[in-house]
């Protein structure tokens, strides 16, 4: 006996798919947004008063339905895998975001091959509960459409396979018109309230995960600004020369999470257990220049600062929904690497993280870096932890310094160092680990205080290179100018929770300026001093007496610095735009008077609308060799 003899099918009229299949819909999506890091409730909560948003995370997943309803001929199994699909997507979107402070976006299917490294490389924690519920819930609804399906089309010519084509061709041409028009939107999407519309992650778990992944789909990563003429910024681009500065060398160490927040009055470290001696030290050494950099991300895009840096570009200006800068890299641009590249330097970059992970293999070749070194190119890798430690890297630094020396040639070098890397749990550095106590001026929980502990560990530890490095140079005879600078500031728990029990959320300037700060330490050897006459060409630079920068400007204050001034039309551009704003961010400014603002003066929007316009043009049309 057949199973359907046995069991017979209900064949559910037109009307009934089409009902079952909103119901379905809406349950998928619920399921989706219950599988994110926020709380149902929460969202809940926000779509309760911006009603449009469930109509905006349904509709997607409804038409997805009816494309595979119209396909299978049964609303159960179009539900089971769209159920699959959409929820798989959602966990991993949950995944990415707890790993990587980042959402999942369309782009990202064009990475595939680089999730089975990333799961062998991150302490990853999968939703087991969320994966069970979804798993379940397929199964229920296939299970289901043994017994139920649909009834043919009521036009005769339509009833066999033609017509499921056509209905699922249908169905999605709609679902790409809505993706193209309604979901493309950046008024739509920008007209809803979130809590902070600046970091991506709570924008995507507060207006709901497939909204805002459709809306993903039609935001090109680099934004034509207005007014930009092509032939314009190509005249802007001319001239520059090469072999004006000091041979002097450079190296650059862009130290993971590395941030100066336990120097804060909320912190009571005395000089004696002070974890960041060597840069409190600095800050009164006559050969150093201190301050922040306030850089494009809060608590994670290491990438983003990197290019900021090296290119004099901002990831912030590229595009409003931009989160990763070095997703646009796809030609040679001109770079910190090129300019010393173009004075006969040794130029290189070393990363003891994979060579995949921000492209980064093909990135540093575009940015004209003439030696990469990744993990699996260096030799007896020393970990604390799961991580490189920093002074590997330290050790690594020196060698190649020795190495350069040897062959008579003048270094630049970049390292970005991964040991103080989120997450900040109690097993980072191995079971039963004694990490020495934090002390406060504020009453914090212990989950607060723990996370504290650890992270003081690893900012410890980037302090003790800093320190290394710098007694290793100062007892070098060749000139050297050391660059150390922070990424961002640590992740510390989900919603800032350390940031907020300590105080620091409640400051009126926390959001638009501080959120974004890092230390930076620009030193020189006694032989460095004496080559760039360090006295006159420190006090020449006019930094803020904050000494706060933008990370755009970091570089080029660099150039200046080594007597580069008249290299690079860019560069140089970048310098007198410093000395007018040393720090532009999203909609925040600090001119040079100091006074932080959200306004700028017509002369300075046209200075900035010029940065942008000739960053559009080196990313989209300068040609390199």
């Amino acid at each position: 006996m057949k199973f359907h003899d046995r069991f017979p099918k209900v064949r559910l009229p037109l009307w009934a798919t089409l009902l079952a299949a909103v119901l379905l819909a809406g349950a998928i999506t619920l399921l989706a947004l219950w599988c994110q890091p926020n709380a149902l409730r929460s969202v809940l909560a926000v779509f309760r008063s911006q009603p449009l948003l469930i109509v905006l995370n349904c509709l997607p997943v409804g038409m997805l339905l009816l494309v595979f309803t119209c396909l299978f001929r049964n609303v159960f199994f179009g539900a089971a895998l769209v159920n699959f699909a959409v929820c798989a997507l959602s966990i991993a979107n949950r995944i990415k975001i707890e790993v990587r402070d980042e959402p999942v976006f369309p782009r990202d299917f064009a990475l595939l091959k680089e999730v089975g490294s990333a799961v062998g490389t991150y302490d990853i924690r999968f939703p087991v509960s969320a994966i069970a519920v979804v798993v379940l819930f397929s199964l229920a609804l296939a299970a289901l459409g043994l017994f139920a399906g649909s009834r043919p089309f009521p036009v005769a010519r339509l009833r066999g396979w033609l017509g499921s084509l056509l209905g699922a061709a249908a169905s999605f041409a709609v679902l790409a018109g809505l993706i193209l028009t309604v979901y493309a939107s950046n008024d739509l999407y920008n007209s809803f309230r979130v809590s902070n519309a600046y970091y991506i992650p709570s924008v995507f778990n507060e207006l709901g995960f497939p909204y805002c992944f459709c809306h993903q789909f039609t935001t090109y990563p680099v934004d034509r600004p207005e007014g930009f003429d092509r032939a314009e910024a190509e005249r802007w681009d001319q001239g520059g020369e090469t072999g004006l500065g000091a041979d002097v060398n450079v190296i650059m160490v862009m130290d993971e999470a590395f941030s100066d927040i336990t120097d804060d009055p909320a912190f009571a470290f005395t000089e004696e257990n002070d974890p960041l001696p060597n840069l409190h030290a600095l800050r009164e050494d006559p050969h150093a220049l201190t301050g922040h950099i306030v850089v494009p991300g809060f608590a994670g895009g290491t990438a983003n600062t990197e290019f900021d840096v090296l290119t004099g570009m901002q990831t912030n200006a590229l595009s409003a929904a931009t989160t990763s800068s070095f997703r646009v890299v796809n030609r040679n641009l001109d770079s910190l690497f090129r300019v010393f590249g173009g004075d006969g330097y040794h130029t290189s970059f070393f990363h003891p993280g994979d060579d995949w992970f921000y492209n980064r293999e093909n990135v540093y070749r575009w940015l004209g870096a003439e030696e990469t070194v990744f993990a699996d190119q260096m030799e007896d890798l020393e970990y604390k932890g799961r991580w490189v430690t920093d002074d590997y890297m330290a050790g690594l630094i020196e060698q190649e310094f020795e190495d350069a020396a040897a062959d008579g040639e003048t270094l630049f070098h970049y390292t970005t160092t991964i040991q103080n890397h989120m997450s900040y749990t109690p097993d980072k550095y191995g079971e039963g680990y004694d990490y020495p106590e934090v002390p406060l001026n504020a009453a914090v929980s212990d989950e607060v205080e723990t996370l504290l502990r650890v992270y003081a560990e690893g900012a410890r530890d980037a302090d003790a290179m800093l320190g290394r490095l710098v007694d290793y140079f100062s007892q070098r005879s060749e000139p050297v100018v050391l660059v150390f600078f922070g990424d961002h500031l640590p992740y510390l728990g989900d919603n800032q929770l350390a940031y907020a029990e300590l105080g620091f959320t409640a400051r009126p300037e926390w959001d638009p300026l501080t959120s974004y700060e890092t230390p930076y330490v620009i030193w020189t050897n006694d032989a460095g001093a004496e080559a760039l006459d360090w006295e006159a060409a420190a006090a020449s630079l006019d930094l803020p007496e904050s000494g706060d920068l933008s990370a755009a400007f970091l570089g080029a204050a660099v150039l200046e610095l080594t007597g580069r001034t008249g290299e690079s039309p860019w560069f140089d551009f970048l310098n007198q735009l410093r000395r007018e704003l040393p720090v532009v961010q999203k909609q925040a400014y600090l001119p040079a008077d100091g006074t932080l603002t959200d306004q700028l003066t017509e002369e300075q929007a046209a200075q900035v609308l010029k940065w942008r316009q000739w960053s559009y043009y080196k990313l989209m049309y300068k040609e390199i060799d």
